[in-house]
């Protein structure tokens, strides 16, 4: 666990407020009501998006699962701390994460659903990486500051997640997904366990996989309530990654749709109810008004499903707007009076430095990609410092509010995301000098983080426990992302 020197909270101020990050794992920009999708049900995140403030440039960190994290809990671009794709280094215990920060305010702290940022187990087969063959890996959420956790490696289907057909007429369906299994008879272990700082969880995992992680996390929340203690609450669901699965009354909701739509749209649906019971409980305990609670997606939708990403340009893995603009919500009745829409760039790195300036305290020192969005909420003019930097996989991407710079290791791209997010027309030839700057940017930016990841901060032995190579800038041979 990193070593903090943080400023206290000061006796006398307002009451440190509650904070909750949410997040599916590949839903897409357009999987949402509010975004226009007809066909998925989102009753209770469309009330948050009239509720609350509505980010419609909100961007995931990376296109893929575990970079994103990374970022979510640290504040910094996932190459940082060699987070370089999903299955691919581990968050480091050099890196001080808003877990830690927390606890050095007074905060308890959980973490719930998907980690994908290191290994649980060195003793058995687990999940895809869990079982000694990499002990290095092991890495679980108290060694970051987390007091409990109820938590899985990776994915795991959207329904009954620890059983997997032992039959399936279709192949291909063990990676979509099934119908639901209605005799357990019929079932084997999926592979991937959940965790708990005792050990495996081996009760209540039948049903919901949304609901088994928020039937953790709401007696979390009810506890620190309880107990009049601020609480810092990460529930990652799994929703809608494969395999997707939609329980018998989910399914029932999408009949007049086809297979994959049943599944996909069913599991959402259900992700969405318990979003709907989070807000419910918060309102009950009489804490809503003093909880930063923020919605968001990890990336883009998967290929190959009826995910959707909206008007934008392609999905899942790729720095295009599809694969990183996703939905983003906030509610925060205390902070935030009036509904909000906003077209502002913001990414899931701001989280961190946003929290850690509604508390008044000082960033840690070190080198933060994220920056405090707190006076877009008061409603004051805000401008990022600098354009947002991506990279991922022989991709990169400089997006500033105006101007969007991005290059697969060919002739940069450049678009105006004023008037062209869809990206449909390069204007990189008009606009050399444009170019010119946000590739200088992006260079300066890109040897920082590479600076960060040789152990410029932590020193090198940080990085030799999990050795890595610092990505080729040219473009590479695509693997999956679970």
């Amino acid at each position: 666990m990193a070593m903090l020197l943080l400023a206290t909270h000061v006796a006398g101020q307002a009451p440190r407020p509650n904070v909750i990050l949410c997040m599916a794992d590949d839903l897409g920009w357009g999987c949402v009501g509010y975004n226009g999708n007809a066909v998925i049900k989102t009753p209770h995140l469309d009330t948050m998006s009239r509720e609350g403030v509505r980010f419609d440039r909100f961007y995931a960190a990376a296109p893929v699962c575990s970079p994103t994290r990374a970022s979510c809990l640290n504040g910094r671009h996932p190459y940082r701390t060699g987070v370089f794709f999903a299955n691919t280094g581990i968050l480091r215990p050099e890196e001080i994460t808003l877990a830690e920060v927390l606890k050095q305010q007074g905060y308890t702290t959980g973490h719930f659903g998907k980690w994908h940022l290191g290994t649980f187990t060195n003793d058995e087969p687990d999940a895809n990486r869990g079982g000694g063959k990499h002990p290095e890996l092991l890495n679980p959420p108290g060694l970051h500051g987390f007091d409990t956790y109820f938590s899985t490696e990776s994915k795991v289907p959207t329904w009954d997640p620890m059983l997997i057909p032992k039959k399936l007429k279709k192949p291909e369906s063990r990676k979509f997904g099934w119908n639901y299994i209605k005799d357990a008879a019929d079932a084997e272990h999926y592979g991937t366990f959940y965790w708990t700082p005792a050990g495996k969880a081996l009760d209540n995992l039948k049903g919901d996989d949304s609901r088994v992680i928020m039937d953790r996390a709401i007696p979390f929340i009810e506890n620190a309530a309880k107990n009049k203690q601020p609480f810092f609450a990460v529930i990652w669901f799994h929703a809608p990654h494969l395999p997707c699965v939609a329980g018998p009354e989910y399914a029932e909701m999408y009949k007049d749709q086809d297979f994959k739509m049943q599944q996909y749209a069913g599991c959402i649906t259900a992700l969405d109810d318990q979003m709907g019971r989070l807000r419910a409980k918060l309102k009950e305990l009489g804490i809503n008004d003093n909880t930063l609670l923020f919605f968001t997606s990890d990336n883009g939708p998967e290929n190959g499903t009826p995910g959707d990403a909206g008007p934008y340009r392609a999905r899942k893995r790729s720095l295009y707007e599809g694969g990183v603009r996703v939905p983003g919500l906030m509610t925060w009745p205390n902070g935030v009076k009036q509904p909000m829409v906003t077209e502002a760039p913001v990414v899931t790195s701001d989280y961190l430095p946003t929290v850690v300036d509604v508390l008044g305290i000082k960033l840690p020192a070190h080198a933060v990609d994220g920056t405090s969005i707190l006076p877009l909420l008061r409603g004051e003019d805000f401008q990022r410092p600098a354009p947002i930097g991506f990279a991922s996989k022989g991709q990169i991407a400089m997006i500033g509010h105006t101007y969007k710079l991005y290059s697969n290791g060919k002739n940069p791209e450049l678009y105006d995301m004023e008037s062209d997010s869809f990206e449909k027309n390069n204007v990189a030839e008009a606009h050399p000098e444009v170019v010119q700057k946000l590739q200088a940017q992006f260079g300066v930016w890109y040897n920082s983080c590479k600076e960060s990841f040789e152990g410029g901060e932590y020193g090198a032995a940080s990085r030799e426990k999990v050795p890595q190579q610092w990505p080729s800038a040219t473009k590479q041979k695509k693997k999956t992302g679970n």
